[in-house]
């Protein structure tokens, strides 16, 4: 069961949401119509999906609600009156899952507030996926700079190199990157570049 938080601070205009995410079976639905201090109000609440509905936003207001949606790592669906490439372009930037221009119709709410989360879902594993591959290229720089070390300093050739580092790590119960990162950083304390 999602809890979804709806932000607008029309109230007439909030029942409009409110009432499609409840005929489509959400029932953990909280109105917040206060902009002033809206992200310790969404830290408290700790909704699982935001969504935000502005009349005729002006470019302050969007990118207030853009450093929302940047800060509160949920995802975001948001309907506006009208918007601009470049209104649309920053709401992508900032991570807004949905932006939604000139659409606020009850019936249309629970599939835009589906393809929402899907799209954030979607983008955080993209995210998670880029980190753990610059984790990875980081530990093979590593690892490489290691073993230049190992083969300057003890003459050994590049699989000798690895070998010396893969046992040493596997004696001490330790990852090979870490063991790289250690020699890496202990050669330079010492002063010697490889």
């Amino acid at each position: 069961m999602l809890s979804i938080l709806v932000v607008d601070e029309k109230r007439a205009r909030a029942a409009i949401i409110e009432d499609g995410l409840r005929e489509a079976g959400h029932t953990q639905v909280t109105l917040v119509t206060e902009m002033r201090g809206l992200v310790r109000e969404i830290e408290r609440l700790a909704p699982d999906v935001i969504v935000i509905n502005l009349e005729n936003p002006n470019r302050d207001r969007l990118e207030h609600f853009f450093q929302v949606s940047r800060s509160v790592q949920r995802p975001v669906a948001m309907f506006v009156d009208r918007s601009d490439t470049a209104s649309i372009e920053a709401a992508i930037e900032a991570g807004v899952s949905a932006y939604v221009v000139d659409g606020l119709k009850k019936e249309r709410i629970k599939p835009i507030l589906d393809m929402a989360i899907s799209r954030f879902n979607a983008f955080r594993r993209l995210q998670q996926e880029l980190e753990q591959a610059r984790g990875e290229l980081e530990e093979r720089r590593l690892v490489d700079r290691a073993k230049a070390i190992l083969m300057k300093r003890r003459g050994l050739d590049e699989p000798s190199a690895y070998a010396l580092l893969r046992r040493t790590a596997m004696n001490e119960n330790r990852r090979i990157a870490e063991v790289a990162r250690s020699l890496v950083t202990a050669q330079s304390l010492l002063g010697d570049d490889a």
